[in-house]
């Protein structure tokens, strides 16, 4: 393999580790900011979601209570996670690749149930009693997701009026939501988390689109640059030594030694050439007094 073929050879590979490794960076550098931006999304959704829900509790509830009594039930007007839905799902007209859910073990709401990788989720939680928090990427309907999620426990018996046995719940309550699920609840449980989940599958399609783009245009300038260095190569650097060897080899069997060398570059390349060229003379010399 002549050293033009290696040289080239060499430059190839350490150009395509570059624009590999150019590539790696940018995607992960793009993906790293989707999942900052898509965090504080999230924090911000969910933060809103939850004040709301307290809100309601802490403020609107007892007046709701001290006007109607405790004897009707009016999911939207006496649940706090009925009217945190609801202002969910008029925020999601604006943003509807956002979901809120209440994922829970065992609702009153059937599409409130927790899916598998959401029961892990509570699972987790429930293992974990001091975590008030989780965040993470989570792939769902073939979709990339990063959700915050925070768990609901039953912490005292207050949720049991509800959620303990069917038979102390509103009668309200057990006409609109029956008496097989959502109840059974117990303290010190961990019955559900609350999750907000922020679409970032556009964000990674983005960022490997990129990665590749760039992939690709450092791909095509290195066919660029290869094709200059071998000109240069040819021109430069092997026409020349392909042209010292030739007349080296004539002057190793004494042919044209009348015949200059010149080489015009000042280079390593022409200081070879002009030692050929003085020892074509020194032999040409020796010849001519030896004849």
């Amino acid at each position: 393999m002549s050293i033009r073929v290696r040289f080239m050879a060499l430059i190839a590979i350490l150009s395509l580790i570059a624009a590999v490794s150019l590539a790696v960076v940018s995607y992960k550098f793009n993906v790293g900011q989707a999942l900052k931006e898509a965090k504080v999304k999230g924090e911000l959704v969910y933060n809103y979601m939850s004040s709301s829900r307290d809100y309601f509790r802490t403020e609107q509830l007892p007046l709701i209570y001290a006007a109607a009594g405790r004897d009707i039930f009016i999911p939207e007007l006496m649940s706090s996670f009925a009217v945190a839905r609801g202002v969910f799902e008029t925020f999601a007209k604006r943003t509807p690749d956002y979901v809120f859910k209440q994922a829970t073990k065992n609702p009153l709401v059937p599409s409130n149930k927790a899916d598998a990788q959401e029961l892990e989720l509570i699972s987790f939680f429930h293992k974990n009693q001091n975590l008030k928090e989780k965040e993470g990427q989570m792939v769902k309907n073939g979709q990339t997701y990063y959700y915050f999620a925070q768990p609901i426990r039953v912490t005292d018996e207050t949720c049991l009026v509800c959620h303990g046995d069917p038979a102390d719940a509103p009668d309200e309550q057990v006409d609109i939501y029956g008496e097989e699920n959502g109840y059974g609840w117990e303290v010190g449980d961990t019955v559900s988390a609350l999750i907000v989940y922020v679409p970032i599958q556009k964000a990674l399609d983005k960022a490997k689109e990129l990665a590749t783009s760039l992939f690709l245009v450092g791909t095509a300038g290195i066919a660029i640059l290869m094709l200059l260095i071998w000109i240069f190569f040819s021109r430069y650097i092997v026409k020349p030594v392909i042209m010292l060897e030739q007349r080296a080899t004539e002057i190793s069997l004494g042919k044209n030694l009348h015949e200059s060398i010149v080489t015009p570059s000042q280079d390593e390349i022409g200081s070879l050439g002009r030692a050929i060229d003085r020892l074509r003379i020194s032999i040409e010399k020796m010849l001519q007094r030896y004849k």
